[in-house]
C-alpha cells in the first residue's frame, strides 16, 4: 500500500496563495493516480485535483478550475497543489488520496476507490 505525506497549508487572507505537497512511497502500478480531496467544516467530503500517473492528464473540480494547478514530480513521486485566488470557501482540510486503480483515461476518481489517504491538512481563508 502507498503511503502519502502531506505538507502546506496554513493560514491565508483572501486572494493569496499557498501550496500544498504530497509524498508516496511504496509500490505505484500503471494505473495510478494522485490528488487532493477537501472537507469543509459541515460539509461532505468534495473532489479538488487529480492527475494520471501515466498520462500527466490532470482534472479539476468546477470550483477550484482556474484557481488552482496539480503537478507532479515524478522522480520525487510527490504532487503538488498550487492554490491561487484563494476564497474563504476554499477554507478546508484538504486529502491528499492515491489509487492503483485508476483505468488510463479516466475522469472519475471516487472517493471509494482510494487506496490511500494521507492525514490531511488545513488551509484556511480569512477575509
Amino acid at each position: 500500500q502507498v503511503q502519502l505525506v502531506e505538507s502546506g497549508g496554513g493560514l491565508v487572507q483572501a486572494g493569496g496563495s499557498l501550496r500544498l505537497s504530497c509524498a508516496a512511497s511504496g509500490r505505484t502500478s500503471s494505473r495510478f493516480a494522485m490528488g487532493w480531496f477537501r472537507q469543509a467544516p459541515g460539509a461532505e467530503r468534495e473532489f479538488v485535483a487529480f492527475v494520471s500517473w501515466s498520462s500527466g492528464r490532470t482534472y479539476y473540480g468546477d470550483s477550484v478550475k482556474g484557481r488552482f494547478t496539480i503537478s507532479r514530480d515524478n522522480a520525487k513521486n510527490t504532487v503538488y497543489l498550487q492554490m491561487n485566488s484563494l476564497k474563504p470557501e476554499d477554507t478546508a482540510v484538504y486529502y491528499c488520496a492515491a489509487s492503483n486503480n485508476i483505468p488510463y483515461g479516466s475522469d472519475y476518481f471516487p472517493e471509494a476507490g482510494m487506496d490511500s489517504w494521507g492525514k490531511g491538512t488545513l488551509v484556511t481563508v480569512s477575509l
